[in-house]
């Protein structure tokens, strides 16, 4: 694997992760609500925050919160994996209807909330926050190849410089979270020209979607350079070296940065059918210089563009 240029765990815990990204950093992007905040400072879009809850007294203002607004999403601050995450399409009195179209009464919901704010969902599971926000309405091209929930668009940057990236899409087995750990498909892009190449589901190639049977390759992602700039600027964000960016493609507001994580997976290299190896190496070499973010995606652009697709 190594002699293919495929980063395994240990290399990419060691090698990157232990060297590029220092220990004290890391609450800025383990903690979303933080991570919101922090992008808000600097400019880069995310999606709107209604609110916030962060004892379990605050539950009982949580309908006030959404009272005029039927759409909105609940989740953890310091969750991982999409655990504990709701997306909401609508409610009416005190019944609140899911993006998979289930319903749940406010009893559920608040019965949630407590369990959100007791830490069932949190890294180590200690006490957390509850962050209600806007609820993205992904953009027409993926409609066709995603179920239900919000596709996402992953991208590896390493000191400032966007090196490899994927759509995660949802499927009915990943019940609608853009998480390929749950079953959703991961599609290759091109760094280059943001067109998509056939997916991954779970570790076999596939061309088509599981739930849609729509074709998976050849889709040019709207905004690629709005994209990849905002991904590369979350290097001065963070100050983190090794770094997944999480953006979305909101069809009326564009690219909104959603998460930021500093111990990004490798299912990437399977997605994209190459090892990240390599493109780190080329990084390496030029990172020397002071470049601006729209240099370092230029340089990526150029570098790391697939000519053609296997």
């Amino acid at each position: 694997m190594r002699e293919s240029g495929v980063l395994g765990i240990n290399a990419r815990n060691g090698e990157l992760i232990a060297v590029h990204n220092r220990r004290h950093l890391f609450p800025l992007v383990d903690d979303k609500l933080r991570t919101k905040r922090l992008a808000q400072e600097h400019g880069v879009p995310v999606p709107e925050l209604f609110g916030a809850l962060s004892t379990i007294r605050d539950i009982q203002e949580f309908p006030k919160l959404v009272e005029q607004r039927q759409q909105f999403v609940v989740k953890p601050a310091t969750g991982s994996g999409g655990d504990g995450i709701l997306v909401f399409d609508a409610h009416r009195e005190g019944r609140f209807r899911l993006c998979t179209g289930t319903h749940v009464t406010l009893d559920d919901l608040a019965h949630h909330l407590a369990n959100t704010l007791n830490g069932q969902y949190s890294l180590g599971g200690h006490p957390d926050r509850v962050m209600i926000e806007y609820r993205v309405l992904f953009d027409p091209i993926f409609d066709k190849v995603s179920y239900v929930g919000v596709p996402d668009i992953r991208v590896i940057v390493f000191r400032g410089f966007p090196v490899m990236a994927m759509a995660r899409l949802p499927t009915q087995a990943s019940n609608g979270r853009a998480n390929l750990h749950q079953g959703a498909v991961g599609v290759g892009i091109d760094i280059s020209t943001g067109l998509t190449m056939r997916g991954v589901l779970e570790n076999d190639v596939v061309r088509l979607h599981p739930d849609t049977n729509a074709e998976l390759e050849g889709l040019e992602v709207p905004l690629w350079p709005k994209i990849m700039l905002m991904a590369a600027r979350c290097y001065e964000l963070t100050g983190l070296g090794y770094l997944g960016v999480d953006i979305v493609l909101d069809v009326a507001k564009g690219p909104l940065m959603l998460e930021l994580n500093a111990r990004p997976g490798l299912n990437i290299q399977i997605a994209n059918r190459e090892g990240i190896v390599g493109r780190l190496h080329e990084v390496e070499m030029a990172a020397g210089a002071a470049l601006t973010p729209e240099e370092r995606v230029a340089f990526s652009a150029n570098t790391f563009s697939r000519a053609t697709v296997a």
